[in-house]
């Protein structure tokens, strides 16, 4: 193959995911031509919007499911140090577009903040205990803290602690070097970035309705302009479908076998939100506690700082809701078109096996604000429901396939990327912890299906990437570099190891 040639690469949905794989796109080869197609009026207004997304800066500092108990009785760290390694690649990737002058002012859309894990009950606190102990010797995580004492925990968080008392089997760990991301600025931000590069073309209003793969193994790609209807068709060498809750329906219309034996099942977030400025003033974490036993991790309840429009606010959640459409601005015909006579047996069967998580859903679909409430205080003691509202976030779609592994009807949590077996088909499927790791998605996209621009390509990432092709869990001394440089350039809190 002419790694010269120029190509037409399609990207569907301004998302966070697209809009880093079309930045990316744009810094290693831009003499390509990307044609960015989103179906709504702006970008970053479905699952990546700052009022939609559940969680913020993951990084496996604060997040229990990302450290679990094995047989043995140890904690296994391994989920968390990849985790962790992933959101610190994604750092350097933004701090890069920062020092390029890609996009400008990271404090709109990156701010330290401390991650906190608290749990209350003897075994809860005896993990935590646990899970202390097997991170404060790593370096990824050596600034951890931890606490049994309440009059620490008041410092830590004050605003959690009225209504606790000494009594009360309480524990709290801590790191300060955790953030909160403003994943709709960021994917404005990069949005942008793309439509100024002569090469690309950003779309908005415009959905993409059907796909034909041509002999000669080019795709032609027909969009729709949803004000005026007219029909456009454009040709393709590659087409990227990062398009949230809609990448499975588009998917399923390129025909490709990739697509048969996986649906997907829509969830909706809902979170409380504060309306009073003295409560949020008083809250300055982001913490997570542990889920629900029998739960899926999707269930972790977290009370975050964030940061919208400028202004700080405080979220409790996530409470899920179970409906049909697989995208806020969706159809409530989007599941039921998903099933196919290929899938359908998938679908079933995923209902068969996962009948507590079914049971979940519908509990969750009858909680009143009330139980919301009650929720909150298990965190919040004196949360008064009068300073709280509830409000629906975005959706996110789960993925359920076959897999030797699994058989049929797993439910696949994380993200996934399903592409044809020429590669000119790629597709995002999935959720959490996508947005913080998105550039690692985006990497693992470039390594999969565009393995003969490797050699041409991995300079250019290595550029944007200080770390690509070498390891910040195994080389300390790099990831302690990395970490400092990317904590100057986005303005965040660095702490040199103990």
């Amino acid at each position: 193959m002419n790694t010269k040639e120029s190509k037409t690469v399609v990207i569907i949905g301004a998302g966070v995911l697209s809009t880093t794989f079309g930045s990316m796109l744009k810094e290693i080869e831009p003499n390509w031509n990307i044609k960015l197609y989103e179906r709504l009026d702006r970008p970053g207004i479905e699952s990546s919007n700052e009022r939609h997304n559940a969680g913020t800066g993951h990084a496996a500092l604060c997040e229990l499911n990302y450290t679990v108990r094995k047989p043995d009785g140890s904690i296994d760290i391994e989920k968390a140090k990849e985790i962790n390694e992933q959101f610190e690649i994604s750092k350097q990737f933004w701090s890069h577009l920062v020092k390029n002058k890609s996009i400008s002012n990271p404090k709109e859309f990156i701010q330290p903040l401390p991650h906190i894990s608290f749990v209350r009950g003897k075994n809860n606190v005896q993990f935590l205990k646990d899970r202390y102990y097997a991170m404060k010797d790593f370096p990824m995580f050596d600034n951890i803290e931890y606490t049994e004492d309440i009059e620490e925990m008041r410092k830590w968080i004050p605003l959690m602690m009225k209504g606790h008392n000494s009594s009360d089997i309480m524990a709290a760990s801590k790191i300060n070097e955790g953030t909160d991301v403003n994943f709709g600025e960021l994917t404005r931000k990069m949005a942008k970035n793309i439509e100024q590069h002569p090469s690309a073309n950003v779309q908005y209003n415009h959905e993409v309705i059907d796909f034909n793969h041509r002999k000669d193994g080019k795709w032609e790609v027909k969009v729709r302009q949803r004000n005026s209807g007219d029909v456009q068709t454009e040709l393709a060498d590659y087409v990227f479908i990062g398009a949230g809750g809609g990448a499975i329906p588009l998917l399923q219309k390129t025909g490709i076998p990739e697509s048969k034996n996986l649906g997907g099942f829509p969830i909706t977030g809902q979170f409380l939100i504060c309306t009073n400025p003295d409560t949020i003033a008083k809250h300055d974490a982001k913490v997570y506690g542990k889920e629900p036993k029998g739960t899926p991790p999707m269930t972790v309840p977290h009370l975050d700082t964030r940061y919208i429009d400028g202004e700080r606010t405080l979220l409790f959640g996530p409470f899920a809701s179970v409906g049909p459409k697989f995208l806020k601005n969706g159809s409530n015909l989007d599941l039921f078109k998903s099933i196919k006579p290929y899938n359908i047996t998938t679908l079933l069967s995923s209902a068969v096996k996962n009948l507590p998580l079914i049971k979940y859903s519908f509990d969750q679909i009858l909680m009143t604000k009330e139980g919301c409430m009650n929720h909150l205080r298990t965190f919040y003691p004196e949360a008064r429901d009068e300073d709280w509202q509830l409000y629906t976030a975005g959706k996110r779609v789960q993925v359920i396939k076959d897999t030797p592994e699994h058989g049929k009807g797993y439910i696949q949590f994380g993200t996934e990327v399903v592409n044809s077996k020429d590669h000119s088909i790629i597709a995002l499927l999935g959720e959490s912890p996508g947005a913080s790791t998105s550039v690692s998605v985006a990497l693992e996209v470039l390594e999969k299906n565009f393995s003969e621009y490797e050699s041409k390509w991995t300079p250019k990432i290595k550029k944007m990437i200080p770390s690509y092709g070498q390891s910040l869990v195994n080389d300390i001394g790099l990831m302690r570099t990395i970490r400092k440089q990317t904590s100057k350039d986005l303005e965040l809190n660095y702490y040199e190891n103990k």
